[in-house]
């Protein structure tokens, strides 16, 4: 059986995340397996690089899938974004890979952005794509607090109480926080790369280091959350809306090109 990688873009918020959901709300996967079942009959379950949560969007989420017959990448991501509609979901790549190719087991670094605005005005264009705060933020403050964090280190104070991970330690290979202006604010981008990440990690991070900024927090408090190893220490978890999966890497990269990545490196 043939299998085939796909780079996904999708907007999460109609959606209850990535994970097929036992109780039949709306999830990605369940959308993308609909719509192999229509072109080859039966039932497809197709494994992605991250599972992302209720709300959170991708640009560069990663899957494959083992279909019966071969196919042209090019058809199969046509066929495939036709059934998709009118679903926010659409394939932007699509390759044939080898047997021991694995969208989640194969990575080996995982990229994320999150948006957050810092605006009065209520984000109009933006809605549902950006977490905004009402108060102004000091970058060189975030920054400093996000120094602490990049490394390895024990984040059970950044992870979910439901994290299924067997162990709370993970490295963090960078985490870099760009700004430009907007009208009537600003827009903090920060970009995080790890191999992986622990349920929660990037929002847990972004949510503390958004108290730094808006004075809350002293940068140093953020290295004392860390050496805590207490959840209860973390600020608070800041909205999905804001965080997009934005590249899965691999030794090879499946697609052969550098579509897809973002401005973190």
């Amino acid at each position: 059986m043939p299998r085939y990688a796909f780079r996904i873009e999708y907007d999460g918020g109609p959606f209850n995340g990535w994970q097929r959901q036992a109780g039949g709300q709306p999830s990605v996967q369940q959308a993308i397996e609909e719509a192999l079942a229509r072109l080859e009959p039966g039932e497809h379950r197709i494994a992605a690089a991250g599972r992302t949560d209720a709300g959170v969007h991708a640009t560069g989420q990663v899957a494959h899938v083992d279909l019966a017959k071969p196919w042209d990448p090019f058809r199969l991501a046509e066929a495939l974004n036709w059934h998709l509609k009118p679903a926010p979901v659409a394939i932007t790549a699509c390759a044939q890979v080898p047997d021991d190719f694995h969208a989640r087991f194969s990575a080996i670094e995982r990229r994320y952005l999150f948006r957050l605005l810092a605006r009065r005005a209520p984000a109009v264009l933006d809605a549902g794509r950006v977490w905004q705060v009402r108060g102004a933020l000091d970058l060189g403050a975030m920054r400093e607090g996000a120094a602490h964090l990049i490394g390895k280190h024990d984040f059970t104070t950044f992870r979910s109480t439901m994290c299924q991970a067997q162990s709370p330690v993970k490295s963090i290979d960078e985490i870099r926080i760009l700004c430009h202006d907007t009208p009537g604010g600003t827009e903090f981008r920060l970009y995080l790369r790890a191999r992986s990440f622990l349920h929660n990690q990037v929002r847990s991070i972004v949510g503390t280091l958004e108290r730094v900024g808006a004075g809350s927090w002293a940068p140093a408090r953020v290295a004392e959350a860390l050496r805590a190893r207490d959840r209860a220490a973390c600020g608070p978890v800041c909205p999905p809306e804001g965080l997009y999966l934005t590249k899965a890497c691999y030794p090879v990269d499946p697609f052969g090109d550098e579509v897809g990545g973002d401005e973190a490196g």
